[in-house]
């Protein structure tokens, strides 16, 4: 039997990527014995479990953000977290430990390769997260979407992509109506002109900035024009929905999006952040959008954007340039040129690295070996 443990928490996009990992590993092993890491912060028991996989809770605290006294209280949390990791790798006994990005891959892919364990970190971003750098001199191999990322990882890295789940991979091609033979089962894939259907979300826990530019433009939309389903977050799910009410605007709002492929088929154009998962899924989707990254990611968001941008496969608005006219503007523009749309997700799916997860686990299965 063959033990892999999977450090993903926190959020979709680092969970996602490790389940993808999960599934093609569990493909080629039929007796492993796959379980995850996490924190209780986060939305592991929700999305993990689900999936039918054990996960197992550490303690640990971001190193980066908020107040100095958070900092320091972080780093002397990282002291429990290692001792904890220790303590579940000496009960699991993993025969390699997989780090799929966030906090919680510091202490376990740290007590692993202390332990002689092999170890394989995943870094979708161009920029290295704080974990993923401080980890660089201790794993055995980094896989990396970028050429230029490979320098940060001591000729350890090798270029893959990012892990996507097979079924947001299988999400239909739009296009329009009366083009071809159109397959009854796949009529939401069809552009018929109007209403513009719009997926709208900011990650996991929803963006407030998204959020509030969407509530703005509201007024500068037609009812008529536009079909909407829209992410909010759990905080803020509430006043967004009081807010269409009041504007009289039907809409499908939701704190969290768990079938993403089924909202992903349906769309025409997406409006979110620009994180890599959510890059690396429009991709394999085949959809357009039109993103807005986070400033405070470290620049690695807006690189993401300006890629799929210059591809063609994107419309990149800068947060402090983000308003409800422009949003409603740019929104119009699309639901009156769905040739364009069709375009753009044409685009997006030539950036797409389908091969991604099976080249990870590909590694996977040579440090294995090894």
């Amino acid at each position: 039997m063959t033990r892999l443990l999977i450090a993903a928490g926190g959020t979709g996009g680092h969970i996602y990527p490790g389940l993808a990992i999960a599934r093609e590993f569990a493909i080629r092993h039929s007796d492993a014995q796959i379980s995850f890491v996490g924190t209780n912060r986060g939305l592991e028991g929700r999305i993990i479990g689900k999936a039918g996989f054990d996960v197992h809770l550490l303690r640990a605290e971001p190193l980066r953000g908020g107040s100095m006294l958070r900092k320091i209280k972080s780093t002397f949390a990282l002291l429990p977290a290692l001792s904890d990791a220790h303590r579940l790798l000496r009960k699991l006994e993993p025969d390699a430990v997989v780090g799929v990005g966030g906090y919680i891959s510091g202490p376990l892919l740290l007590s692993a390769a202390r332990q002689g364990i092999p170890t394989l970190i995943l870094e979708p971003n161009y920029v290295p997260g704080l974990t993923n750098k401080w980890l660089a001199r201790w794993v055995d191999a980094a896989a990396v979407a970028w050429e230029d990322t490979a320098q940060h990882f001591r000729g350890k890295a090798f270029v893959a992509g990012n892990p996507i789940r097979p079924e947001i991979a299988a999400v239909p091609d739009l296009v329009l109506a009366g083009e071809g033979t159109p397959d009854p089962k796949k009529k939401s894939n069809l552009l018929s002109g109007a209403p513009l259907r719009l997926l709208l979300f900011g990650g996991s826990q929803g963006s407030r900035v998204l959020n509030d530019a969407m509530i703005a433009a509201l007024i500068h939309l037609p009812n008529e024009s536009t079909d909407i389903v829209h992410q909010t977050g759990p905080s803020d799910l509430e006043r967004v929905r009081a807010a269409y009410t009041e504007s009289n605007f039907s809409a499908r709002i939701e704190p969290y999006l768990l079938n993403m492929d089924q909202e992903y088929a349906r769309c025409h154009v997406v409006v979110s952040r620009a994180g890599a998962t959510t890059c690396a899924e429009l991709a394999a989707a085949g959809r357009g959008a039109i993103l807005v990254p986070l400033q405070l990611a470290g620049g690695h968001q807006r690189h993401n954007a300006k890629a799929l941008e210059s591809q063609g496969a994107a419309l990149l608005i800068e947060e402090g340039e983000l308003d409800g006219l422009t949003l409603a503007t740019t929104l119009m523009q699309l639901g009156n040129a769905p040739q364009r749309c069709i375009e753009m997700g044409r685009q997006a799916r030539r950036q797409a690295k389908p091969k991604a997860t099976a080249q990870i686990v590909d590694e996977l299965d040579r440090l294995l070996r090894n």
